[in-house]
């Protein structure tokens, strides 16, 4: 508790842990807030990460809180550039834990090409009878080029629905270290998605609306797309490219992938006349090999829904998440 006072401790467990890793000329000077550089439009994003457990398969909570704030920023079509972190620190966490997730963010932070510019650590009390854990809050900051406008009321009817990869990756993950399973075929898929997005946007894609697929799934997200389009989307099920350890791992369970969420896929809709050449790009991108296109916006409706094509060709409106589903899996 002595660390989180404010005093001698606290400077010593920031210059040890925090600033040695996310080294960089704004931080550095170690004021109230950082000054950038800054540009015409800006997009602006938050979040806080709580995933239990904090160390999984394919990851950790520190590279998902840069992976998620970056991946929110592109999909509003900006080019993130600046992160703040806010840690609070439960009493009794592993100091080497710390560093495993302070290092874990700063080679993400690399990948994403974002500086983490500012940030703020608190340490509480912790829980009877539990470990020490943490919880991150992040800010995001992104610059957004002339010429891109990229939401879901710009989706039109003909658009393709294009999916970056594998779906319920993330989900599983977290599914399976709770529950002790051993299955070496899941991992998350936590990863920034900058370099995939900005090859559509320096090809010329015409991208009308891209979302990361999240807490809720799939179905949630297209539903989201179906609601502010006022269209109905239709997808085929045998399209859905799924791993055959998720795919077993939600057979086992009764879990349906429409609802598992994910850490480093988007699902995005394209003029129909760029469709081909976005999957093209998609796949040749790093953590796009499994990319596919899913299937179409249709005509305007009245009551727009999300129609699923089954395998035996019946059909099947699929309808937002409700209850529970699995908490903190971000």
């Amino acid at each position: 508790m002595e660390q989180g006072s404010g005093g001698a401790a606290t400077e010593d467990l920031i210059e040890e842990v925090f600033k040695n890793a996310f080294d960089n000329e704004y931080l550095n000077k170690m004021e109230d807030s950082s000054v950038v550089p800054g540009a015409g439009r800006l997009a602006l994003t938050t979040d806080s990460f709580v995933v239990r457990p904090v160390f999984y398969d394919g990851g950790d909570i520190g590279r998902l809180s840069v992976c998620g704030t970056v991946n929110d920023l592109l999909m509003s079509g900006a080019v993130p550039k600046y992160l703040t972190a806010g840690f609070v620190l439960e009493e009794g966490l592993d100091t080497e834990d710390l560093k495993r997730i302070v290092r874990s963010m700063k080679e993400t932070a690399a990948e994403a090409g974002v500086i983490i510019a500012a940030g703020d650590t608190k340490v509480v009390e912790c829980p009877g009878g539990s470990e020490g854990g943490l919880y991150i809050n992040t800010a995001g900051v992104g610059f957004i080029d002339e010429g891109i406008a990229v939401g879901a009321e710009k989706i039109m009817s003909g658009d393709k629905v294009i999916l970056s990869g594998n779906i319920g990756d993330h989900h599983a993950a977290i599914m399976k270290s709770r529950l002790n399973i051993k299955n070496d075929l899941i991992k998350s898929d936590n990863a920034p998605l900058n370099k995939m997005v900005r090859s559509l946007f320096e090809n010329g894609i015409r991208v009308h609306a891209m979302r990361d697929v999240t807490r809720g799934g799939l179905g949630t997200v297209l539903n989201e797309f179906a609601d502010a389009s006022r269209r109905d989307i239709h997808i085929s099920e045998k399209k859905i490219p799924v791993s055959d350890g998720v795919k077993s791992f939600c057979g086992l369970l009764g879990l349906d992938i429409m609802y598992m969420g994910n850490e480093g896929k988007m699902v995005f809709t394209v003029d129909p006349g760029d469709a081909d050449r976005a999957l093209s790009i998609v796949k040749s991108s790093e953590y796009g090999e499994n990319a596919a296109i899913i299937g179409e916006v249709g005509e305007a409706a009245e009551k727009s829904r999300l129609i699923l094509k089954t395998p035996v060709g019946g059909e099947r409106v699929v309808s937002r998440l409700y209850g529970e589903g699995l908490p903190r899996i971000c």
